[in-house]
């Protein structure tokens, strides 16, 4: 546990960066490291629920990484599609509830049908909520709340406030993010939850995602249970 379990964060964001430095260092194609990053994250969702962290964020794939060479994009698609359909006892065996966040409508059809099965399937566990962050970026989730707020609310309020807009996010039940994690040491939001972690804290490792494990992230979460949040105001 952390060393002051009452500021245990209760929603934690993960940037999980190195998955194809660490396959070149071992001089293995780029496809061995994001396969290895899904067994990690499937580590860190253990020990998350071990240390009652109620809700787990993690950076999937982003809208800019379609960049990427399309082989390795089709390859990230594929890879995504067979953990949702062949993990499914992962999140079942832990209690782990699955939510997605980005623009679903973008992806292949088979990987969306496999996200809203697992969703469905998973939405009455309470051990953790473990949203995927697949085809999202913060800037277009801000967007697309606009538009669903101007399409459903806009007829009916004097203006869009920072409420009103909040509510159309893509999971507005799911509370802000007290701590965002990088790995590979990098140190840049990359266009995560820009609304959503206004004020969360940062926590930057210099290791590469699939080194990762259970004392990596209660390192992380001891260096929270240290800081003192003012949210702008005094502490």
């Amino acid at each position: 546990m952390a060393d002051n379990p009452s500021v245990i964060p209760r929603h934690i964001g993960i940037i999980m960066d190195g998955n194809g430095r660490w396959a070149e260092e071992r001089n293995k194609p780029r496809t061995f490291g994001h396969k290895n990053g899904v067994d990690t994250a499937k580590r860190i969702i253990k020990a998350a629920i071990d240390m009652n962290i109620g809700y787990v964020t993690l950076y999937t794939f982003s809208t800019e990484n379609w960049n990427r060479p399309k082989k390795e994009v089709a390859y990230l698609m594929r890879l995504l599609k067979h953990h949702m359909r062949l993990d499914a006892d992962f999140y079942h065996g832990n209690n782990i509830r699955v939510r997605h966040a980005g623009y679903l409508e973008g992806l292949p059809e088979d990987l969306q049908r496999e996200i809203i099965k697992v969703q469905k399937e998973t939405s009455g566990y309470s051990a953790i909520t473990v949203v995927m962050a697949i085809n999202y970026g913060g800037r277009d989730e801000i967007v697309r709340a606009f538009e669903r707020w101007r399409e459903t609310a806009a007829p009916d309020t004097g203006g869009c406030t920072m409420d009103s807009l909040a509510k159309h996010l893509d999971n507005p039940d799911v509370p802000d993010p007290d701590l965002i994690i990088r790995t590979a040491g990098e140190m840049r939001l990359s266009n995560f939850l820009l609304w959503e972690s206004a004020y969360a804290e940062f926590y930057y490792s210099p290791k590469l995602w699939p080194d990762w494990g259970s004392a990596d992230l209660l390192e992380a979460v001891q260096h929270y249970s240290s800081r003192k949040r003012k949210f702008g105001g005094i502490a």
